[in-house]
C-alpha cells in the first residue's frame, strides 16, 4: 500500500513539474502539451518501465537450455519466497551485478550479469537472487522502475530545455534572453539533482530490507554476504557504467564514484554495512 502511494505521488509530481515547465516555457499551449506528455509518461511508467529497464541495461532473455543452473536456482527460490517464477535475463558484461524489475510479482523479471555468473558459486548466486526476489515479494519493483522512468524524464526535460533555449533563445512568456539563460542553467543543475534525490529517498532502506528477506528465503545469510563482498571488490576493478537514473535498481551500486562523496551520493548503503547487518561483522 505504501509503495502504491509513493508511486502515485511520484507520478503526480512528474505531472506537476511538466505542467509548470510547459506553462512557463510555452504558455497555455505548453501546458496542454505537457499534460499530454505527462499522460503518456505516466502510462508508460506503469506498463513499460520494466521493459525500459531491461532494454537500457542490454539484458537478453535466457532459455532453460542455455543455462539450466540459473533456472533451477530461481525456481527453487521462487517456491520458497511464495512468488511466481519471474522471467530471467542476462546482461553481457563482466562486471558482477543483478536487478529485479516489473510492476508486480506476476509481471516480474530478474537480470544477472555474465560476470556474476562466472564469479560466484551457487550459494552466492542464491543469495543475490533471493535478495532480488525479496524486492519482488516486498513489492519494491514497481516503485523502483517508476523512479527510473521519472528520473530519466526529468533529466530528458532538462536537456530539452537546454538545447531549445540554446538554439532558439526562447526563455519564457516574455521571451527575455536573460531569463531563458537563467532557467536553462537552473534546470541543468537542479533537474539531475532532483532525480538523484528521488533515488536516494527510496533506495537505501529497501536494500537492507531486501537483504533481510533474501537471507530468510535461503536461510543462509553468509551466501549473500560473500556475494556482496565479491561484487564490491570486483566492481571496483570492472565498474559497470549505467545511466544514473537506473543505478538504484541494481543489487549493488554499479557506478564508480569518488571516495569523498560516495557515502553521500550512493544509491545504496555501503556494502560493509550491509554485510555487517547480515552476519554481525564485516569480512576482514
Amino acid at each position: 500500500m505504501l509503495n502504491n502511494l509513493k508511486t502515485t505521488v511520484l507520478l503526480a509530481a512528474l505531472t506537476g513539474l511538466l505542467v509548470i515547465v510547459g506553462g512557463t516555457w510555452g504558455g497555455q499551449n505548453g501546458m496542454i502539451f505537457a499534460l499530454v506528455l505527462a499522460a503518456v509518461l505516466n502510462l508508460g511508467s506503469y506498463f513499460f518501465s520494466d521493459k525500459i529497464a531491461l532494454k537500457t541495461s542490454g539484458a537478453q532473455p535466457i532459455s532453460r537450455e542455455e543455462n539450466p543452473r540459473i533456472y533451477q536456482i530461481v525456481e527453487r527460490l521462487a517456491a520458497k519466497a511464495n512468488v511466481p517464477v519471474p522471467k530471467i535475463y542476462w546482461i553481457p558484461t563482466d562486471s558482477p551485478n543483478a536487478f529485479a524489475t516489473g510492476r508486480n510479482p506476476n509481471h516480474a523479471s530478474v537480470a544477472v550479469t555474465r560476470g556474476i555468473l562466472e564469479l560466484c558459486d551457487d550459494e552466492e548466486i542464491e543469495g543475490v537472487l533471493a535478495h532480488e526476489l525479496g524486492h519482488v515479494r516486498n513489492r519494491d519493483i514497481l516503485i523502483s522502475a517508476v523512479v527510473a522512468t521519472v528520473a530519466g524524464a526529468i533529466t530528458m526535460l532538462a536537456r530539452m530545455i537546454y538545447w531549445g533555449e540554446l538554439f532558439t533563445g526562447y526563455g519564457g512568456r516574455d521571451n527575455e534572453r536573460g531569463g531563458g539563460v537563467f532557467s536553462m542553467l537552473a534546470m541543468m543543475i537542479l533537474a539531475p539533482l532532483a532525480a538523484m534525490l528521488i533515488q536516494l529517498a527510496i533506495s537505501r532502506s529497501r536494500e537492507y530490507e531486501a537483504d533481510h528477506t533474501g537471507a530468510e528465503i535461503t536461510g543462509n545469510p553468509m551466501g549473500l554476504a560473500r556475494a556482496l563482498d565479491k561484487i564490491d571488490k570486483y566492481s571496483k576493478r570492472l565498474p559497470m557504467q549505467v545511466s544514473p537514473s537506473m543505478a538504484h535498481i541494481y543489487c549493488a551500486q554499479p557506478l564508480a564514484t569518488g571516495q569523498v562523496f560516495s557515502g553521500l551520493f550512493s544509491t545504496h548503503p555501503p556494502i560493509p554495512k550491509r554485510i555487517e547487518r547480515l552476519i554481525g561483522r564485516d569480512f576482514v
